[in-house]
């Protein structure tokens, strides 16, 4: 059933994204006086198609991994005498960049709408309180200060875990000085301090962003106490209940839940002697021994089929954020714009081989986590998709042959020459993108399995 649900919601996910930019070619296409002959979700055999009374057919094809606009153009056929006029070809090179253009920017468009809702019903978070500062890290030679908040990254404003990992994220692979601005809560005295990056976290398959800056920020005390106990797991298999507190293994102290966890993830199939409090206070001594398991980077770890109820954090921490119509839009609008940027940035850092390409991810990624956001309510979900529809804009205009940037690049240099690229030069160019989308498909394919 979850696997069905998942397959529902990544195919619902693409069709959204491929009809909104397939429908910002065809909304400008239909301005500018050509005539669309089909307009597609999916390839291959159609399972549903109708027509318009322009004759426009519409059509839900087999293959939901993309879509396209066909349109009358005398390079893929005869064109009758009396509807060159409506031909693309022969449309100006301003229209023509104008439709091309037009699929990307509705792409960009859904993001800025996604968020402005977003944004218009209520944003929250956590302020990135510092916990603890390791010793001759960034932070440290920043001079940053456990108990108080950061509050910008090289003068942009962090009023939130998410936003302060972001702006480190923007850092990854850069050389150069990171400003840091601080203070310590119940104070309106800022703090400005700085420290050198050298290639940050550069080539990373996994960057740990607080901790490459070596920052730990404040949560609640976790304490190893069960507030699931897996059937069949090593943990129910011990005598271990709901409820049960571990408070040492091996005569070791576990005053915390991550000590516990890095205990049994060292010791698989060996036996441990817990001593455990019972929620009455009474106390026993138990045997466990984990189960061998493999962790994501292929290493033995143990586990023991017990989970943990994380406690809330203090309200004080909270940061709400209100907006009105208007100051949601641009927040929208601006949210859109960093994304691009960032999507950008990230693609010249990946040529340059600052970021991993194992960072590159596929469909199998995709429909993960589409499934798990959808699965986290709404917000999340929009959220989600808004991030998809910037990547999607971003991908389609990078000047590669065979995606919508190619085009634009063939009519720029049109528009600069006074004639178009010749068609030699264009189809080679076309099967050079073609193989260049097919290895990134590929590479992308290729990660999300070396995932699983």
């Amino acid at each position: 059933m979850d696997l069905l649900q998942t397959i529902f919601i990544t195919l619902a996910t693409l069709a959204i994204l491929v009809a909104v930019h397939e429908y910002g070619h065809f909304w400008v296409a239909r301005r500018c006086g050509v005539k669309v002959l089909r307009f597609s979700i999916g390839f291959g055999r159609p399972l549903a198609r109708w027509h318009d009374r322009l004759g426009t057919e519409y059509t839900l094809a087999a293959i939901p991994l993309g879509g396209y606009v066909k349109m009358l153009d005398e390079r893929e056929g005869e064109v009758p005498t009396a509807e060159l006029g409506g031909a693309f070809n022969r449309k100006p090179v301003l229209q023509r960049i104008a439709v091309v253009a037009a699929g990307p920017l509705a792409n960009f468009l859904l993001a800025i709408v996604a968020y402005w809702g977003l944004f218009l019903a209520g944003e929250s978070g956590y302020a990135p309180l510092i916990d603890k500062v390791e010793a001759g890290s960034v932070a440290d030679l920043a001079g940053l200060e456990p108990g108080q908040e950061v509050v910008a990254v090289d003068g942009r404003e962090t009023p939130t875990w998410q936003a302060l990992s972001f702006r480190l994220l923007e850092r990854i692979g850069d050389t150069g000085e990171i400003r840091f601005t601080a203070r310590y809560p119940d104070s309106d005295i800022r703090y400005e301090s700085s420290a050198r990056l050298d290639a940050w976290l550069a080539g990373e398959e996994e960057p740990d962003l607080l901790g490459g800056i070596g920052l730990k920020l404040f949560t609640p005390p976790v304490e190893p106490r069960a507030d699931e106990i897996v059937p069949g797991g090593a943990a129910e298999r011990a005598g271990l209940a709901v409820g049960d507190l571990v408070l040492s293994a091996d005569g070791r102290p576990m005053p915390l839940w991550e000590d516990w966890v890095a205990f049994v993830r060292e010791r698989p199939g060996q036996a441990i002697d817990l001593r455990v409090r019972r929620e009455n206070g009474s106390e026993f001594e138990a045997r466990i021994v984990p189960e061998p398991a493999t962790s994501e980077a292929g290493e033995p770890i143990g586990r023991i089929g017990m989970a943990v109820a994380v406690p809330p954090m203090p309200e004080h921490l909270r940061r709400d954020f209100e907006r009105g119509p208007v100051e949601a839009l641009g927040a929208g609008i601006r949210r859109t714009g960093e994304l691009i940027s960032f999507t950008l940035e990230s693609v010249r850092k990946m040529l340059q081989g600052l970021i991993s390409p194992k960072n590159l991810s596929g469909p199998i990624t995709i429909a993960k986590v589409a499934s798990t956001s959808a699965k986290s309510g709404l917000e999340s979900y929009i959220g989600f998709l808004a991030l998809l529809s910037v990547s999607l804009g971003v991908l389609n205009l990078l000047p590669i042959p065979v995606l919508d940037g190619g085009h634009l690049l063939y009519y720029a240099v049109e528009l600069v020459v006074g004639r178009p690229v010749p068609e030699r030069i264009q189809a080679v160019g076309y099967q050079v993108g073609l193989f260049l989308v097919i290895s990134l498909m590929m590479l992308a394919l290729y990660n999300d399995f070396a995932r699983l």
